[in-house]
């Protein structure tokens, strides 16, 4: 039985970013590649405009067929040779004699691929624009919503969960920052020959590449071997890794604070028509998380070979070329497909802000012993002594199942420094918050600037 063995083929991507490194897209971008040479050719005279200007028309698809391009590899055992011949054969004139002029293969690979990154990182930069909006407007709509805040999955002190969001907009913010810095090192191309040195071009090698890549709007290897420096791969693979183990963390948050036990927020369901289980029929899983959790690990797992990569031998061998088949593909493809879903995640979060405040409760007042030791320092007992008289306190109630403020009350020491209604105000969570609310707004305002729109 025969079929698609790869799971991008029937169920990951969609077919936009997909297409950009499809076949079809791939010999398109290095027929462009190939046009772009014959113009820089043209513009120092070593062809005429006329011969230009025919490799560029068939530079296309629908006169280069893939078919013929396949049918020329079984002979050649080439790929980028075959799409060349097949590019000759369709050329009127003497315009076929110049097809690849002075190139070695990856010119035109590097080249294109510098094209397919260039588009590929447009799109991604586009999900983290629509993602970073869908924080800014969860991280707005719940700036004073009351959550505790968890060290060590252990209740610490509260937060609000728009201050929770805050933070994922700083990252994401820190991401898109990292892309705009990225783009001329990872969008680079080459038009340099066999070695690097240029030596097919002759004289006019250096305006040729110049030419080459200003047309293509992309930058050039200053001192390329046969190859574009494979770092700038590293770095750019490092980076796309990075945002998908970002995504991981906002799932993984939402798959801990959706456990029946927690229960403080909801992924979207549709509980008219959605199955959550085959045989339970209550459940509702945080399935989109998940998948977004797996995923991650699949492109974290692309950064090895990706190194590997790097270390060629001496001006270049082809142990790289396989392996970038798969690496860069699909680390585009899945980022795109985890960003779109996790958006999709926190478009329509449910939080469960009354399931917020009775965890808070459950707390019983153990969350308020840091503000109870601070508001003891302020009435003249040590920082030190503050802390055993709050720790001893916190064991007592822990050990009887009491509210801490009981425990507390329960001391001479510390009914000495504080009056009841202190005390009270004191162990309040929500005067508890810091500059929560502060940094909320700090973080939404710098979303609508980088974004350039209010939420």
């Amino acid at each position: 039985m025969e079929g698609s063995i790869c799971p991008l083929d029937h169920r990951y991507g969609r077919k936009e970013m997909k297409s950009i490194f499809s076949e079809e897209g791939r010999i398109l971008y290095q027929m462009k590649v190939e046009a772009a040479l014959a113009k820089a050719h043209a513009s120092v005279g070593t062809i005429s405009k006329a011969d230009a200007e025919e490799i560029a028309r068939v530079a296309s698809l629908d006169i280069v067929k893939i078919d013929r391009i396949k049918e020329i590899e079984k002979d050649t055992n080439h790929d980028l040779m075959a799409m060349v011949r097949a590019m000759t054969e369709q050329c009127k004139g003497d315009a076929g004699k110049y097809v690849h002029l002075g190139a070695t293969s990856n010119d035109i690979i590097d080249t294109a691929t510098a094209l397919q990154i260039k588009e590929a990182l447009a799109m991604i930069d586009a999900d983290l624009d629509e993602l970073l909006y869908t924080f800014a407007k969860i991280a707005k709509r719940e700036r004073n919503t009351l959550e505790i805040g968890r060290t060590h999955a252990q209740f610490a002190i509260p937060i609000t969960f728009g201050f929770k969001i805050a933070g994922y907009i700083a990252e994401v913010l820190r991401h898109k920052e990292r892309m705009f810095e990225i783009m001329p090192r990872a969008c680079a191309g080459k038009m340099a020959g066999a070695v690097g040195t240029g030596a097919a071009f002759g004289k006019n090698f250096n305006k040729i590449q110049i030419l080459v890549m200003q047309d293509l709007f992309l930058t050039y290897e200053p001192a390329a071997t046969q190859v574009v420096g494979r770092d700038r791969y590293t770095e750019l693979m490092c980076l796309l890794a990075n945002i998908a183990t970002s995504l991981e963390r906002y799932g993984t948050e939402v798959r801990n604070l959706q456990r029946s036990e927690i229960g403080e927020v909801s992924e979207p369901f549709n509980s008219k028509k959605q199955v959550g289980s085959s045989t339970m029929a209550q459940k509702m899983n945080p399935i989109n998380s998940e998948n977004v959790t797996g995923l991650a690990r699949i492109v974290r797992g692309l950064v090895i070979p990706t190194f590997d990569n790097q270390v060629l031998w001496h001006e270049r061998d082809l142990s790289n070329s396989s392996a970038e088949r798969f690496t860069i593909p699909h680390a585009f493809v899945l980022l795109d497909e985890m960003l779109l879903k996790m958006n999709k995640v926190f478009s329509g979060l449910i939080v469960h802000a009354d399931r917020m405040l009775k965890n808070i409760e459950l707390s019983q007042g153990l969350i308020m012993a840091e503000p109870v030791m601070i508001k003891l320092t302020e009435k003249g007992i040590g920082r030190q002594d503050a802390h055993e008289i709050v720790r001893e306190a916190s064991m007592v109630a822990i050990e009887k199942g009491v509210n801490l403020r009981e425990t507390l009350l329960e001391r001479e020491d510390v009914r000495k420094a504080l009056s009841e209604e202190e005390l009270t105000s004191v162990m309040d969570p929500s005067n508890y918050t810091g500059d929560s609310k502060a940094i909320v707004d700090k973080m939404v305002s710098a979303a609508e600037e980088m974004l350039g729109r209010k939420v």
